[in-house]
């Protein structure tokens, strides 16, 4: 009994397909809508203030930058996930019709999975028996779509989290350039976009059960060559404009 509750305990951390795929879910609208944020309003502000010292335009372009990308983060995630959804929920139809009309033979290809899997043919069929009769679409579903007909994906939870975390990433860019004085702006601006990467990409290391220094160096080496680019980019255009 030790054993079984040392086991139990000593995979406890380990993420299972439910678990794994739900955080999946978070970290892609969430932490990555997040990145998106502080990364394009980063390069919109830092491209600006390299082309003009005006704060009225510095702040407007960030804040419409704000606006329009957690508007099109949300949105896209809204028809990406819709698509994933109804995809799902054209298989589990087509599946749930097949075990109406044949259902002896789904449950011998469910065994056929199963026995493929490594189980021996006569186990693989007492397996897929008894999870047919408990409950064959959920069985079938997961074993042959990977999908849990209880927990499909979320659209409008998707286009929430994208808007919500892209809004709270672009924040930090955009804080950073308007409130200090014209010589700082820059600086600060760089300083905590590199901070709030580093955070990012900490979190969905940490979450994904990945590695943290390559995430994060990932994060904010991609920030950074951002803000330098678009920084002499807007520097070129404001000297030719002037």
């Amino acid at each position: 009994m030790t054993e079984t509750k040392d086991a139990a305990a000593a995979h406890a951390h380990e993420p299972h397909h439910e678990s794994l795929g739900s955080r999946l879910n978070w970290l892609r609208a969430g932490v990555l809508g997040a990145n998106d944020g502080i990364v394009s309003v980063a390069g919109l502000v830092v491209g600006v203030a390299g082309a003009t010292t005006d704060h009225g335009a510095i702040l407007m372009a960030g804040i419409a930058g704000l606006v329009a990308g957690a508007l099109s983060m949300a949105g896209g995630e809204y028809v990406s996930v819709s698509t994933q959804r109804d995809t799902e929920q054209a298989a589990l139809k087509l599946e749930k019709q097949e075990l109406k009309t044949m259902p002896e033979a789904e449950e011998r290809e469910l065994a056929d999975i199963y026995e493929d899997k490594g189980l021996s043919r006569e186990l693989a069929e007492r397996v897929a028996r008894e999870l047919s009769e408990k409950d064959a679409l959920a069985a079938h579903a997961e074993a042959e779509l990977g999908i849990d007909p209880d927990d499909l994906t979320s659209p409008w939870q998707a286009a929430w989290a994208s808007f919500v975390s892209f809004s709270l990433g672009a924040l930090i860019p955009l804080l950073a350039i308007a409130l200090p004085p014209t010589s700082w702006r820059v600086w600060t601006c760089a300083i905590a976009v590199v901070v709030g990467l580093a955070l990012t990409g900490y979190t969905s290391a940490r979450l994904g059960n990945a590695g943290v220094r390559r995430a994060v160096i990932r994060n904010v080496g991609v920030g950074a060559l951002t803000m330098l680019v678009t920084y002499y980019v807007g520097a070129l255009f404001g000297i030719t404009a002037g």
